[in-house]
C-alpha cells in the first residue's frame, strides 16, 4: 500500500461540469462556470468582490499593483511562507521585511510586527498556516495606527474563522489558492478577494490585461480599450467548472479532513509528549480548515530520519517551507546574519503527514502505526 502525501479528489461530477463548460463552447475566463464560482465564494465568506485568478501567485501580484507600491516601499510579512507571498511584492520593486513566527501557530507572530515598521512599510501581508487564523484583532490595531493596509495571504485558510468571522474578510485584500494540494482544488488556480471598494475597478481592470473589458461584457461601454496597466489572470471557464464542483461539495471536503486532522491528533498526541514532538495546537477563538497535520522534531537529524523511516513503509511524508531570510534573494533584503530562530527551527524540524479528504481510515491507520513505531 502506497500513500502518497496529497491525492487531488476529483469526482465524477467534476468531470460532468468540465465537459459541460467545453460542449458549452466558451472555455476561456469569465464565462458560465467563472461566473457561478465567484457568485459562490462572494456569498458564501460575505466579501465585496471575488475575482477568480490563475493562481495565488497571480491574486498577489495584482494585490502589489492595486496598493501602487514603489521602489523602497516595505511590506511586513512572514519568513515562514511560500516564495509568492515575497515574490510578488519584490517583483513590484518593494522590500520584503521578515517578521519571526509565533512558536504555537507558526503564524507570524504579532508581538513582533510593531517593532518592524518604519517610514517606508506600506503594508502587512500575514498568512494563515495550515488554515490557523493570524491573531488578527491586533494585528488590524497595529495596521490602523501606522496607516497600513493588510493583505491576507489566505492559502490554506478558506473557510476557516478568526472568533466566527472568516478568514479572507479582514484585510483590505485577501488571496486564496486552488492548487492541487489544496482542500479545494482545481489543479492550478486561484482568487483575490476584494474587502474594500476602492480597488474592485481596478483590480477587473488589471485582471484584464489592463483593459475595461469588464465593463464591455457588463453592457457599460460599447468598446474596451487599453487603460492601465495589467496581466492576463483570469482563470480559464473549464477549471472553473471543476472549482465550481469542489465549491459546491466544500462542507463535506471540509468535514472529511477535519475527522482526519483530529484522528491524527487524538491518536498521536500520547506519542509525542513522550517523545518531545510538537503537534499542532489551535487557539480556542480559531476554527481551523484541516489543511495540514505538521509535527515538529528537536532537530533536522531526526525530522530526516522519520521521513525515511515512512518512506521505506510506503508513506510520503514531506517538510514544509524553507524561511525566506535563509534564502539567496531572502538575504539580500534581510542580511547574511538576520536571525528568526521559530521559522530556522519549523524549516529544519517541520514535517506533514498524509491529508486528503480521500485518505481511508485503513491509509490512515498505517500511517498513525508507523509514527507511533518512530523513536526519535
Amino acid at each position: 500500500m502506497k500513500i502518497p502525501f496529497n491525492r487531488a479528489s476529483i469526482l465524477p461530477i467534476d468531470i460532468d461540469l468540465l465537459l459541460e463548460a467545453i460542449e458549452s463552447g466558451h472555455i476561456s475566463g469569465n464565462g458560465k462556470y467563472t461566473q457561478l464560482s465567484e457568485e459562490l465564494i462572494t456569498s458564501n465568506l460575505g466579501v465585496l468582490r471575488t475575482l477568480l485568478t490563475t493562481s495565488c501567485t497571480s491574486a498577489l501580484e495584482m494585490s502589489a499593483l492595486l496598493l501602487n507600491l514603489a521602489k523602497d516601499d516595505e511590506v511586513i510579512m512572514p519568513s515562514f511562507t511560500f516564495v509568492s507571498t515575497a515574490n510578488a511584492f519584490a517583483l513590484y520593486g518593494a522590500r520584503p521585511v521578515f517578521v519571526d513566527a509565533n512558536y504555537a501557530t507558526l503564524n507570524i507572530d504579532a508581538n513582533l510586527i510593531e517593532r518592524a515598521i518604519t517610514k517606508k512599510t506600506r503594508a502587512i501581508c500575514v498568512v494563515h498556516y495550515g488554515g490557523v487564523a493570524c491573531e488578527m484583532e491586533k494585528i488590524l490595531e497595529i495596521a490602523k495606527m501606522h496607516n497600513l493596509k493588510v493583505i491576507e495571504d489566505n492559502a490554506h485558510g478558506l473557510f476557516g474563522k478568526y472568533c466566527g468571522k472568516y478568514l479572507g474578510t479582514f484585510g483590505s485584500l485577501a488571496t486564496q489558492s486552488f492548487h492541487e494540494t489544496k482542500n479545494i482544488s482545481c489543479g492550478e488556480g486561484g482568487a483575490l478577494l476584494i474587502n474594500d471598494s476602492d480597488f474592485i475597478e481596478r483590480a477587473e481592470i488589471l485582471r484584464e490585461k489592463g483593459t475595461d473589458r469588464s465593463k464591455f461584457f457588463r453592457g457599460q461601454i460599447d468598446k474596451y480599450t487599453w487603460v492601465d496597466i495589467g496581466s492576463s489572470w483570469v482563470m480559464s471557464d473549464m477549471l472553473s467548472a471543476i472549482l465550481y464542483g469542489q465549491l459546491s461539495r466544500c462542507g463535506e471536503i471540509q468535514n472529511r479532513r477535519m475527522k482526519i486532522w483530529n484522528r491524527y491528533k487524538s491518536e498521536l498526541q500520547a506519542w509525542a509528549d513522550q517523545c518531545g514532538v510538537q503537534l499542532p495546537e489551535v487557539p480556542d477563538h480559531c476554527e481551523h480548515t484541516g489543511h495540514v497535520f505538521h509535527m515538529r522534531f528537536s532537530a533536522l537529524q531526526q525530522r530526516d530520519r522519520f521521513i525515511g523511516s515512512l518512506g521505506a513503509e510506503g508513506i510520503t511524508a514531506t517538510f514544509h517551507y524553507q524561511p525566506l531570510h535563509r534564502s539567496k534573494v531572502g538575504q539580500m533584503f534581510a542580511g547574511v546574519n538576520h536571525s528568526l530562530p521559530v521559522s530556522e527551527h519549523a524549516g529544519d524540524c517541520l514535517v506533514r503527514l498524509p491529508l486528503y479528504d480521500s485518505l481511508s481510515e485503513l491509509e490512515q491507520m498505517k500511517v498513525i502505526e508507523a509514527t507511533k513505531s518512530f523513536q526519535p
